[in-house]
């Protein structure tokens, strides 16, 4: 039942418009959180109001207010009521915004609480002028500029890109045929996750991740603690300068959103280019639906395009399939792996 058809049987009812609008207060909410580190502070425990208080210095103004928000957002849980009552990580935040985790994806949003929350700020600038709203508004290096002479911060933003993915890159390992293949390349591959899961789930595969000269060492150490470094390689490169290295498969994980219609044609080029016959090519995204009605986060991510960069965007299915026909493949399918994203497939024949 779609809004309009709700109107008609209940009448009119300005809940969701009030749920997407003061959206950002819950948002905030969690962002500031996951900045006070309460989910690592309750790490393993429960602890009351008051030591949490203590532990965070807490003004007593609000601090239960800003608890229970989070309770009631289902993202802590509470045993009792009153200054008796305990709070506790839920299992999905223990997993994922405990620090001390390994699965742990808050740096993600760190970034987003430092940077993003701020930027959104201007969406309106942004949809007049088109120009990107963060650093380079001001003149200052941009997202990528400044990670990248950081080890520290590339670390965290890395780690953070990786693990919101993780049930992406799980499912598509989970389902992806690669046994007629022998070697792998994660073009853009970051901190090696992706290639370090493919090599795992397929024993057969030999593999490389090819990046920039900054993300080599946190790549290198990455695999190495997946115990696949005998298997996987770290190649240095910038993937629109330089070749790729040859593969019967490339993955690219959140890397043609980043680029204009062009720099994406010239990346699927040059996929195509270096795949043999009977190659492929994976790109896990956020894939718009063809109609532009359902995946919304896929078509906020677009924004966040807008935002960040100058000229990126993320894409329909039929776009994909348009550019990668364009590159020379002869059919391309969609997958859906978990949540907004899916894996867009083109295959060389």
């Amino acid at each position: 039942m779609n809004s309009t058809e709700r109107a008609a049987e209940h009448g009119p009812n300005p809940e969701q418009i009030l749920q997407i609008g003061m959206g950002f207060w819950a948002s905030k909410t969690l962002l500031s959180a996951v900045e006070l580190e309460l989910f690592t502070v309750l790490s393993d425990t429960e602890l009351t109001g008051d030591d949490i208080s203590t532990k965070l210095e807490l003004h007593d103004r609000s601090r239960f207010d800003f608890l229970d928000a989070l309770v009631a957002l289902g993202v802590l849980q509470r045993a009792g009521s009153g200054p008796g009552a305990v709070y506790s990580n839920t299992p999905d935040t223990a997993i994922f915004l405990d620090k001390t985790s390994p699965a742990y994806l808050g740096g993600i949003l760190e970034m987003a609480n430092a940077r993003l929350y701020g930027f959104w700020g201007s969406l309106t600038e942004a949809l007049h002028t088109g120009q990107p709203q963060n650093e380079i508004k001001t003149g200052a290096p941009g997202l990528f500029e400044g990670i990248y002479t950081d080890p520290e911060r590339l670390r965290v933003f890395l780690d953070g890109m990786q693990g919101i993915q993780l049930g992406a890159f799980n499912a598509l390992c989970a389902t992806l045929d690669l046994s007629a293949h022998g070697r792998f390349c994660d073009i853009g591959g970051g901190n090696g996750t992706l290639a370090a899961m493919v090599a795992a789930a397929n024993p057969q595969l030999t593999g490389v991740t090819f990046d920039l000269p900054p993300v080599a060492p946190v790549a290198e150490a990455n695999l190495a603690r997946h115990g696949v470094a005998d298997r996987v390689a770290v190649d240095i490169g910038d993937f629109f300068v330089d070749d790729f290295p040859p593969a019967d498969v490339y993955f690219m994980g959140n890397i043609l959103h980043d680029w204009s219609e062009a720099e994406k044609q010239t990346l699927l080029d040059k996929a195509y280019a270096g795949l043999p016959s009977g190659g492929v090519l994976v790109a896990i995204e956020n894939v718009i639906d063809d109609d532009r009605r359902t995946n919304a986060f896929g078509l906020l991510m677009s924004l966040n395009m807008l935002i960040e960069l100058p000229a990126g965007f993320d894409y329909t299915g039929a776009q994909f399939d348009r550019w990668a026909r364009t590159a020379g493949f002869t059919r391309t399918e969609i997958r859906h792996l978990a949540g907004p994203t899916s894996a867009a497939i083109a295959h060389k024949g």
